[in-house]
């Protein structure tokens, strides 16, 4: 493990069954594939379990298409008490030529739990250099966006309810 956090890379070959109805991969191939990688990095460092919480974002920038290897990195941003920000960057390669492009990148709260699928405490991340510090900064104020929304939305839910 480096100080920038647990990673892990998971490359998958995109078949005719991944395609959508116009041609390229669904993109819910590609979120599935996102949900893996995050979690083998949240297993690396937690060394236990893990669920998915949450995609705090799934950005889409350019299309992936049948034939093209697909590369999925992903890293341990921050870690709370048992939950941990998992960033995802995906990559497209064309196999015959070796043109690679960057095509979607994601970030997911991946919970670690126990046998009974309870919380439990994972270490701490500790970031020692400029890169690791900033991925921890942003994945901060994502989260804090997070909690802020889900408070505001249960504040409209009861001033409805009175």
């Amino acid at each position: 493990m480096d100080d920038r956090g647990p990673a892990a890379t998971l490359t998958a070959w995109m078949g005719r069954q991944d395609a959508n109805l116009v041609g390229s991969v669904h993109g819910g191939v590609i979120m599935k594939l996102c949900d893996e990688a995050a979690s083998l990095a949240a297993i690396r460092h937690a060394r236990a379990r893990v669920v998915t919480a949450a995609c705090d974002r799934m950005t889409f920038l350019v299309p992936v298409f049948v034939g093209e290897l697909v590369t999925l990195t992903s890293r341990v941003n921050a870690v709370w008490h048992s939950s941990m920000e998992v960033g995802v960057r995906v990559e497209a390669e064309n196999p015959l030529t070796g043109a690679r492009r960057h095509t979607n990148s994601a970030y997911l709260t991946i919970v670690a739990v126990d046998e009974n699928g309870r919380p439990v405490a994972v270490p701490p991340l500790v970031p020692t250099n400029a890169e690791g510090r900033r991925r921890e900064r942003e994945a901060q104020i994502r989260r804090d966006a997070r909690l802020d929304e889900r408070e505001r939305v249960k504040a409209e839910q009861n001033a409805e309810r009175e």
